[in-house]
């Protein structure tokens, strides 16, 4: 794993500030890749590639980067990992291709060369956010793999077009300029995320997974896809899968066998992040099925009730025979992260598993180099409770006339969140949804809504953050609900589609990726490989979701390797307690960025809402920890970042 950055002015440059503006940019990416930089330039075309680089295939010097492609056509930065560069190396040597190293770099190159780089990409089997410049054609290409796993940022600053692995690097060149998007700022209140392609800065962009940005000096950029999640899904649907639930088990075993033990080569250390949940126990059981030693696997635990899953990831560690370490942290050691937030996700970032998910790559990163992770799975297999109560109440929320239902939303309103947690105490611990009271309320918004609003009220934060945002026209949802009602019919698998398209590469792996390369950890996640995605999209909702329980496939497979007992519990989710933390340790710190006359000088938001939640919230009459964490996040990065 690596960071990458470069500049194109499309015409003549001069070196010296060709290099000091792409060394600025690389020096900012050091925890990206401690291991060795460099960059190139060429000065005809106002062109400088820089990169960072974390060594994990070819550790010597002939898998440095940037690195020129035989034919001395392609020159290329890189970041990522390529898993059938050995097949695709053995093909090139067939056709004539020669090799000085053992780099899947130097394969990708000998790839371009050969078949010309949209071919090559479609051959790619991996991670990746690369950068190449054809010196024959003088064409910049920038393209980001299939699903959105490493991420790539651009912009056109009108002296130059700026590209990087992360916003500060774009900030670091002296022609980036600073001006907040406030619509991409009342979109993260909606979400918690700014949906690509947009940045909490105008004019500058995310490059979307699948996508080819084509750079021509003096000429307008050009995005092309090589690949869409909406083609597999269509191909899917048009395509199902013909055997029966034995059959397909089978195939996914053999799928994952394979996407697990391509992911599992490395020249360093290599473990598993390890929760004891369905997906990272199943990743974790295909490594140690695949491995002659025991598995380096890792977790995380807290001191907090309800917030400890250690006990569950140790069980399953101790049963598969893995090199299990396990971590527990306190309180005050999860808070001391918060401080650092801003810096590790230098846009607002809000999904509070931020903290957890950078302390067990922070421990993991003490032992290893590599670790694998459970990722995807949730998206693929349909294990989001708002999936299950799509599937399982769908009649029962939308089937009945809309007064009954407001009535009903009404009851449930009656009571607060903390009055439903009570209630909960009922329910067995290891069957009793976590946040319980939460999820009634927001049952009671999908009661008020339709069919088409569900998604949106379930996974939404600030109703109309338009009207609270100074300066933000209204608020547009990060997808085209129409379009996938129109591409999957099914309510259920709409909503799989909608996360992959924004919540997943936005979200979850914006997450996963900021947090593991602040401590230069590189994070692999083979259930995300995308012939699994593509199997997946075949299969029947009902080897999914079945009898009320969610993953039905995944979980069959996992039997195979781990007793159902020391996995079945409900979905958790990597959390932390933010809403009593709001209400404890971190109250002066919130109370400082929540000040009612901070707000009004800032000018980004109206502060009677803000405030009306945050009394609220520490009242205990609601618990508004999603949308205060929203508030927060922007204020803690505006503080570092202005």
């Amino acid at each position: 794993m690596c960071g990458i950055a470069g500049i194109l002015t499309g015409s003549k440059a001069s070196s010296d500030d060709l290099a000091a503006g792409v060394l600025a940019m690389t020096e900012v990416l050091l925890h990206r890749g401690p291991d060795a930089g460099d960059h190139w330039l060429d000065e005809e075309s106002g062109l400088a590639l820089g990169h960072r680089r974390l060594s994990i295939i070819d550790l010597s010097e002939t898998g440095a980067q940037p690195m020129t492609s035989g034919s001395g056509r392609y020159v290329i930065v890189y970041n990522g990992e390529v898993y059938n560069f050995a097949e695709l190396r053995e093909t090139l040597t067939q056709t004539g291709q020669s090799f000085r190293g053992t780099s899947d770099t130097e394969v990708i190159l000998a790839g371009f060369d050969a078949w010309g780089i949209e071919a090559t990409l479609k051959k790619l089997i991996g991670m990746f956010a690369f950068a190449v410049w054809d010196r024959t054609e003088r064409v910049l290409v920038l393209s980001r793999d299939r699903l959105g796993i490493k991420p790539l940022y651009w912009t056109d600053t009108g002296k130059a077009i700026l590209f990087a692995s992360e916003l500060k690097a774009l900030r670091a060149h002296p022609t980036f300029r600073v001006e907040i998007n406030h619509g991409a700022l009342a979109g993260f209140l909606r979400q918690g995320y700014i949906a690509q392609p947009k940045t909490i800065y105008r004019g500058v962009q995310k490059l979307p997974p699948g996508k080819m940005l084509i750079l021509r000096p003096k000429q307008e950029p050009k995005l092309e896809s090589y690949w869409t999640l909406a083609d597999v899904v269509e191909e899917g649907l048009d395509k199902p899968f013909e055997g029966d639930a034995e059959e397909a088990e089978e195939k996914l075993d053999e799928l994952l066998r394979d996407a697990v033990g391509r992911r599992m080569v490395a020249d360093v250390p290599l473990g598993a992040f390890l929760s004891g949940g369905i997906d990272s126990s199943l990743v974790t059981a295909l490594m140690q099925a695949q491995s002659k030693t025991p598995v380096k696997t890792f977790s995380i635990g807290f001191e907090e009730s309800g917030y400890d899953e250690a006990q569950y990831a140790k069980q399953v560690a101790a049963h598969l025979g893995t090199d299990h370490t396990e971590l527990y942290v306190s309180a005050e050691e999860a808070l001391n992260v918060v401080p650092q937030l801003p810096e590790i996700y230098d846009e607002p970032f809000a999904d509070a598993s931020q903290i957890p998910t950078y302390l067990i790559s922070k421990l993991t990163r003490e032992s290893v180099t590599v670790a694998l992770s459970g990722d995807g799975g949730d998206e693929l297999f349909g294990g989001y409770t708002r999936y299950l109560a799509a599937a399982r109440f769908g009649r029962l929320l939308f089937g009945q006339p809309g007064g009954l239902r407001n009535v009903e939303a009404r009851v449930l309103r009656a009571l607060p969140a903390a009055s439903w947690d009570a209630l909960a105490r009922a329910i067995p611990a290891r069957q009793r949804p976590r946040q319980f009271g939460d999820k009634m309320l927001k049952l009671a918004d999908a009661l008020d809504g339709t069919p088409e609003t569900f998604y949106r009220n379930v996974t939404g934060h600030w109703d109309d953050p338009s009207t609270m945002v100074i300066g933000a026209a209204q608020t547009p949802i990060p997808y085209d609900a129409d379009e996938a009602q129109a591409l999957v019919p099914d309510a259920v698998e709409q909503m799989q589609y909608l996360d992959m398209m924004s919540y997943l590469p936005d979200d979850i792996l914006t997450k996963v990726d900021r947090a593991s390369m602040a401590v230069s950890l590189e994070v692999r996640v083979p259930l995300l490989d995308h012939r699994v995605v593509g199997f997946a999209w075949t299969l029947p909702k009902t080897l999914k979701i079945r009898r009320g329980r969610s993953k039905w496939i995944l979980r069959q497979l996992l039997d195979r390797y781990v007793p159902s007992h020391l996995v079945e519990r409900p979905k958790s989710g990597f959390s932390v307690p933010i809403d009593s933390w709001l209400r404890g340790p971190l109250k002066d710190w919130a109370e400082a960025l929540l000040d009612e006359n901070r707000l009004k000088s800032e000018g980004f938001f109206k502060p009677e809402p803000i405030r009306r939640k945050w009394q609220q919230h520490l009242s205990g009459k609601r618990n508004w920890q999603a949308e205060l964490w929203d508030v927060l996040m922007f204020q803690a990065w505006l503080e570092r970042w202005k």
